[in-house]
């Protein structure tokens, strides 16, 4: 495996992405990426301060007027060569997720295919940025609306999807005509500047995208909102770090698409296909081993049909094979650092302290990595931390309820509203239910509802503002009304 590795990282440039080209930083300064499976350093990568982070704007802002005069046609084929290309260099973009992500190779090789329909699905949206004209009611003049590039973007991805929130925010941007300075995590920086070379090679001029790697986060980023030439912030992450980026963004009066956190119900009725509920439970909460804002966080069941619900979720979780991700024998790989795997253990130690059975699991893995064995807690009280908190873990706490009323209460009893999950035979009431769920999406009888074609995005304290679908494109571009008379 030793040499599986050195392979797959021997052409990952760890350096600063800006003006279309790879420098180091202004303060030569370094930070380490590591293994999570076995703690073993990957890589070196350089780390910048806030001369880079001006750097990167200066090179995006130099860029923006030959970006956005493009012809969108042209846009739109490089977008659809960095598609292609990423495909072709699927198994290398997959390895380097896994190895500073922890995940296994099978959903490293799904983050790329999803990664890449980014670019796809916003090469086709570019040439449809349609406007309107309409005659005024008042008469004697038209309507004429369009929509333009917005201009400079900030960009702040998370650790846990590496690659494909970065191409969620960046090729919407890229179709709309914007340029970008973007910040990924110091803990899984590697699959972003992996995208580079690809970005350039694909046609990409230097300076659209810039890439900045930082252990100061913060700094780097609150310098960016205050810096005028920057109109725009968009960050996946925490919702307690989305708090504070938008009190920042208040002083420039920025856009401000966010995704933040999610407490995601799984509801199976009682009139549910069981196995087929099953299934989508292992999809929905294991799916990046639960290292997910849309991961299903809670489980509620209804009584008749509590029991062989759960016994056949333990059965399939229970064979759920445990180790590094670069294994293909593996099923779920290692938790991203420690504090994630100690906060899911707390978090399950305080769900059995109020009466929760452990059905499976319920330990970490000794050894180096952070593994925690995939878990499933019955009977769980409603007042403990696991149904109220992000697990971000393989952990699925399983409530007993009596009636659908009860369901969607609980369910809606809670700060977050992104994702939601339903299982029913009955369409009709399905959909009914789907309507009372204080969720931005909901998906009904699936276990996966993330798609580059739908608009992604939450209620209440789970974001501001669409990712995929038209919705994403438009984020990154102003309504612009101009009053005609001819």
């Amino acid at each position: 495996m030793r040499e599986t590795i050195v392979r797959s990282l021997e052409r990952i440039p760890t350096g600063l992405y800006i003006d279309g080209a790879w420098v180091r930083p202004a303060q030569p300064r370094s930070f380490v990426v590591s293994d999570p499976a076995t703690g073993e350093t990957l890589a070196q990568v350089a780390d910048a301060d806030l001369d880079d982070a001006k750097a990167a704007v200066d090179a995006a802002s130099a860029a923006l007027p030959g970006w956005r005069s493009m012809p969108v046609r042209q846009r739109a084929e490089i977008l659809r060569t960095v598609h292609a290309l990423m495909l072709d260099r699927l198994e290398d973009l997959a390895r380097i997720i896994t190895l500073e992500n922890g995940k296994p190779l099978a959903d490293s090789r799904a983050e790329v295919r999803y990664a890449a329909e980014f670019f796809r699905w916003y090469s086709e949206e570019a040439c449809r940025n349609l406007g309107a004209l309409s005659h005024a009611p008042s008469g004697g003049y038209r309507i004429m609306v369009q929509h333009e590039p917005i201009g400079v973007v900030a960009l702040v991805t998370p650790w846990n999807f590496p690659s494909a929130m970065g191409a969620r925010k960046i090729a919407p941007a890229l179709a709309a005509g914007c340029t970008a300075v973007v910040k990924p995590a110091s803990l899984t920086p590697l699959s972003m500047l992996a995208l580079a070379p690809i970005l350039a090679e694909a046609g990409v001029p230097k300076g659209v995208v810039n890439i900045v790697p930082t252990s100061r986060s913060g700094a780097l980023v609150d310098h960016w909102l205050h810096d005028p030439r920057v109109r725009l912030v968009s960050f996946t992450g925490s919702t307690e770090v989305g708090r504070t980026l938008l009190k920042s963004a208040a002083d420039q009066i920025l856009k401000t698409p966010m995704e933040l956190g999610g407490n995601a119900p799984f509801l199976v009725l009682n009139d549910a296909d069981v196995p087929a509920a099953v299934e989508g439970a292992m999809i929905a909460k294991m799916r990046n081993m639960g290292e997910a804002c849309t991961a299903a966080n809670r489980f509620y069941v209804e009584a008749s049909i509590y029991d062989s619900f759960v016994s056949a979720f333990v059965e399939r979780m229970r064979a759920q094979k445990v180790g590094h991700g670069l294994d293909e024998s593996n099923h779920v790989g290692s938790l991203i650092d420690a504090a994630t795997r100690d906060k899911v253990e707390e978090l399950v130690q305080d769900a059995v302290a109020r009466g929760a059975r452990v059905l499976c699991g319920g330990e970490r893995v000794p050894g180096p990595g952070h593994f925690y064995l995939p878990t499933v807690l019955g009977d769980v009280s409603l007042d403990s931390r696991v149904l109220k908190e992000e697990i971000f873990g393989p952990v699925a706490p399983i409530v007993r309820v009596a009636s659908e009323d009860e369901m969607v209460a609980l369910a809606n009893d809670t700060e977050y509203g992104l994702a939601a999950y339903l299982y029913t035979r009955d369409l009709s009431k399905g959909l009914r239910l789907a309507e009372r769920l204080e969720f931005g999406m909901v998906a009904l009888n699936r276990g996966l509802l993330s798609d580059p074609a739908a608009p992604f995005g939450g209620v209440k304290q789970s974001g501001l503002g669409r990712e995929g679908s038209s919705e994403g494109m438009h984020e990154y571009m102003e309504t612009k009304y101009i009053a005609v008379a001819w």
